[in-house]
């Protein structure tokens, strides 16, 4: 029988290399979090909770609502985590609100900008009114990047479809779409692989995979310390697995990387 061939000693040095590899891999994948504090329930010391677990993962971002962007930035001073501000509500405050939200979280240390659009309007197809008002808040936070939010568990696939669709053509960064592989997949088909598109509700590492393997950039979730832990613990069950081959028998093939 073919195949590649350890004694125990090698076997455990194998081991050790492949979690080696795995942690690494892992870190990179922790570090496309953006964890949610952005709720009504969010506290201050859910907020507090909320940033320390951010900088202990060396997470992408801390997503907030606009009253807790400065508290935020506070919390992250000193880290590379990003405070990502909400705003627009529910999605129907009028332009001009939308517009404020926006540029006060600017001026308090906001480094990326998540638009709730205007549901009704995407409901309705109004396609002039929904690209307007991206382009008016793009060019309110300037250089900042702008994600606009196709979270709402009320739209279905079409709708998510039309709002990647016109984010890109209307000059956003990113959507976002809630965790599950079907919305990641029809955005990207929808906006043409033009901008990226993020996943929300992300619950376990199983669920983060899947939504890696379809395609999607970063990934909000409330439960950073779970997902991390998951990981982890499948790394080292890896290890153990070839690190307790028995000798003469062959090394067995091992899932790769979450990056691959």
């Amino acid at each position: 029988m073919e195949g590649t061939y350890l004694s125990a000693a090698e076997a455990v040095e194998y081991g050790e290399f492949k979690r080696t590899r795995r942690e690494a891999e892992i870190s990179v994948t922790l570090h496309k979090l953006t964890v949610d504090a952005s709720r009504r329930e969010t506290d201050r010391f859910a907020l507090k909770t909320a940033c320390e677990s951010a900088r202990k993962f060396f997470a992408y971002g801390v997503l907030v609502s606009p009253i807790n962007v400065a508290a935020a930035k506070k919390h992250l001073a000193g880290s590379e985590t990003y405070v990502i501000c909400l705003v627009g509500g529910t999605g129907e405050s009028i332009l001009p609100v939308k517009r404020l939200e926006a540029k006060k979280a600017l001026s308090q240390g906001a480094k990326e900008i998540r638009l709730v659009l205007c549901y009704s309007a995407l409901r309705a197809a109004n396609a002039s009114y929904l690209r307007r008002e991206i382009k008016k808040i793009k060019r309110a936070v300037r250089k900042l990047p702008l994600v606009v939010s196709l979270e709402d568990h009320s739209l279905g696939e079409e709708e998510v479809a039309l709002g990647a669709k016109l984010a890109a053509e209307a000059g956003a960064d990113a959507v976002c779409v809630r965790g599950e592989t079907q919305f990641v997949l029809r955005a990207l088909r929808a906006s043409g692989g033009k901008i990226r598109v993020d996943a929300s509700e992300v619950e376990n590492a199983e669920q983060l995979r899947a939504l890696i393997k379809a395609g999607s950039s970063l990934f909000g979730t409330s439960d950073p310390e779970r997902i991390a832990k998951e990981l982890y613990d499948r790394a080292r069950e890896e290890s153990e697995q070839v690190a307790t081959v028995p000798i003469g028998k062959p090394v067995p093939e091992m899932p790769l990387g979450e990056n691959e």
